[in-house]
């Protein structure tokens, strides 16, 4: 059987949940590592492999997508991954297709605004965010950890049940990206500070280490942007600071 060929960068909280998918499921794959900072997932090479141009990207013999929750379920499907991710039982798939869903318009663009906002204000513009902007921010993800601690969560060790699911590890890729702009966005949220440590012990601690190093490199490479990059990146928190 061809390897499957994987196109990520771990500074990216899709890349980080179809990696850590793979790797705490045995999946054999191919790591082609496209670093979004130096504008490699831009190049005609890699437009080949996801017209879009965005990671992550998958490519298994001639055949190829983007869009890392139709990867992860493509990875599920075609190497037949233990129950426990994407359960069989027709009511908890559901709470996991549940999440996914609410996650894409919920947590994904909560955490990235954050991200955005707090950490790479600095690098793009020279000087922080403003309280103002920030709070705003702030208050929005608060609202979605608040959601997915009493709506998803609940008293339950993890999202749907009592195994590890894609839906924890989709919800905890996205969570972690606000690491990077050293705030603790646990520290109001007991229940969802267990979950994380729960989540952690189940994928691989090592994992969740891989990425936080590929996060600290994030901050290095932040600060040698190439120009053209840059003013990618300016029009984006534009977008965000309207």
């Amino acid at each position: 059987m061809p390897e499957v060929a994987l196109y990520l960068d771990l500074a990216s909280p899709p890349c980080r949940a179809v990696y850590f998918f793979a790797k705490a499921s045995k999946i054999p794959f191919k790591n082609n590592v496209v670093q979004l900072l130096k504008g490699e997932h831009l190049t005609e090479e890699f437009g080949k492999v996801n017209p879009s141009r965005k990671v992550p990207a998958l490519k298994d013999g001639d055949f190829t997508m983007g869009e890392s929750n139709a990867i992860i379920l493509y990875l599920v499907r075609k190497f037949k991954t233990p129950d426990h991710w994407y359960p069989s039982d027709l009511q908890k798939r559901a709470c996991v297709d549940e999440y996914l869903a609410w996650h894409l318009t919920n947590t994904r663009p909560g955490t990235y605004k954050l991200f955005w906002i707090k950490a790479m204000t600095p690098y793009v513009t020279g000087h922080e965010v403003t309280p103002e902007r920030l709070n705003a921010a702030l208050c929005e993800f608060k609202t979605i950890s608040t959601a997915i601690q009493d709506v998803f969560l609940q008293d339950k060790p993890f999202l749907v049940g009592d195994e590890v699911s894609i839906a924890d590890v989709v919800a905890m890729a996205d969570i972690g990206q606000t690491c990077i702009s050293g705030l603790d966005v646990f520290e109001d949220y007991p229940k969802l500070a267990a979950w994380r440590q729960r989540v952690k012990e189940a994928v691989g601690v090592e994992l969740f280490k891989e990425a936080q190093e590929a996060l600290t490199n994030l901050k290095e490479t932040q600060k040698e942007l190439p120009p053209e990059m840059k003013e990618k990146f300016k029009a984006k928190l534009d977008d965000f600071n309207r």
